[in-house]
């Protein structure tokens, strides 16, 4: 089972100072910046996962790269560019999400073709039309539903018959839209008759676990022995034994990395367990916390205090010259200026993380180098290392339960 983690140009700088919060001066980010690969002591996927609308944009406007990343993607190739270890794969799909609202696919076949054969991916998924719904029932759908699986499936072929023509070196890998057990069997019935082995199966992020395990059963009545399935946007890593008996091989998903700072509460990952960042936001940049210095709830000068003590508290817990609860003490006292009397606090969940420690027991090399900075819920750099830490935490937990399976 091989994880691929999409790309969104994700990385972060090995010369922050986390004490000052500021950048060196003299980083330039194209070429100091670091993406997971490069500061993890372990793997953090198989692969990586590159859309065409995040290089190059959508109908939604321009992607997530700049001109001159763009430029040097295009010149250098993927993996040069993202400056992959030996035996990672690439794979390039359009990002159908970035068009789900369109008549129709924004892109031409060739033009795909061209962008993953442009960049040198491994492989490359054909161009697809979404499907944002799901029937249970079994009663009449939405004529547009029928009209977005054709789509796909007809520029499948047209996929297909370009990289044919073309003698590509790109494996072409088909995509599969549905709605139900039976149009997901009859996406990839169709796909398989084309002559595609891999396929990837879309629209089912929203999809309960159940439902994509009911899909993946009716697909496996029809699934030739050779065909392998990769699920696009999907973990679910306690299914994982079940989605492997079924013909999935691999899968994508940003879930684990998202959660260090969009979940509430689930944002550092160990192998058992998750646990909550500890939030000191930075007054500069806290909205709430503005807001209530402007109306006068907060001093300023109080507000600067309360940051800076909860900061210092937490490193010399961490170094041993405070105890737990005086840390505690202090955390709390700035999130009562941030979040006020009458929201609910997090201490239980910041009792909980700072009683664990988990940071000083993990092996992912970021935990070592920046100690409980980690589990410090603040600014991208803090959040996306500990993002990263995440991903190395889930590759482990795929391992390990790859590893059960077997015996």
């Amino acid at each position: 089972m091989k994880f691929f983690f999409p790309d969104s140009q994700d990385l972060v700088s090995p010369t922050y100072d986390f004490i000052h919060d500021e950048y060196s001066p003299l980083r330039v980010r194209q070429r100091d910046d670091r993406y997971a690969h490069e500061v993890l002591n372990e793997p953090a996927y198989d692969g990586v996962l590159v859309s065409k609308a995040v290089v190059d944009g959508s109908v939604q406007g321009a992607g997530k790269y700049s001109m001159p990343q763009r430029q040097r993607i295009y010149r250098m190739g993927v993996r040069a560019f993202f400056r992959l270890p030996e035996g990672t794969a690439t794979m390039g799909d359009c990002g159908s999400f970035t068009y789900a609202n369109e008549p129709e696919p924004p892109y031409r076949i060739a033009e795909v073709l061209d962008f993953y054969e442009e960049c040198g991916f491994d492989a490359g998924v054909s161009v697809d039309h979404v499907i944002l719904g799901y029937s249970k029932s079994g009663e009449a759908v939405p004529d547009d539903w029928y009209r977005r699986q054709q789509m796909t499936l007809e520029c499948a072929q047209k996929y297909l018959d370009e990289t044919r023509a073309r003698n590509s070196s790109v494996q072409p890998i088909g995509a599969a839209q549905g709605w139900d057990p039976a149009s997901y069997a009859e996406s990839v019935a169709a796909l398989q008759g084309m002559g595609y082995q891999r396929i990837a199966l879309g629209g089912m992020i929203a999809l309960r676990t159940p439902d994509i395990v009911d899909c993946l059963s009716a697909i496996d009545d029809i699934r030739s022995i050779d065909s392998s399935l990769h699920l696009l946007g999907i973990s679910r890593i306690d299914n994982f034994d079940t989605f492997k008996s079924l013909g999935v091989t691999s899968f994508d998903s940003t879930s684990a990395f998202r959660q260090a700072f969009m979940d509430e509460r689930d944002n550092y990952h160990t192998v058992d367990t998750t646990f909550a960042a500890i939030r000191v936001p930075q007054v500069e940049g806290n909205v709430t916390l503005k807001r209530a210095i402007l109306s006068g709830r907060v001093r300023q000068a109080d507000a600067v205090a309360g940051e800076r003590d909860a900061l210092v508290a937490l490193r010399e817990f961490d170094s041993g010259r405070i105890g737990m609860a005086t840390a505690l003490d202090s955390v709390l006292a700035y999130e009562r200026l941030v979040i006020g009397p009458k929201k609910k606090s997090y201490a239980d969940q910041y009792r909980r993380t700072l009683e664990a420690a988990p940071w000083r027991t993990c092996r992912c090399g970021l935990c070592a180098d920046y100690g409980i900075e980690i589990a410090v819920f603040r600014g991208t750099e803090r959040n996306k290392r500990r993002g990263f830490h995440n991903l190395a935490t889930l590759r482990r937990k795929i391992a390990m339960k790859l590893e059960r399976v077997k015996q």
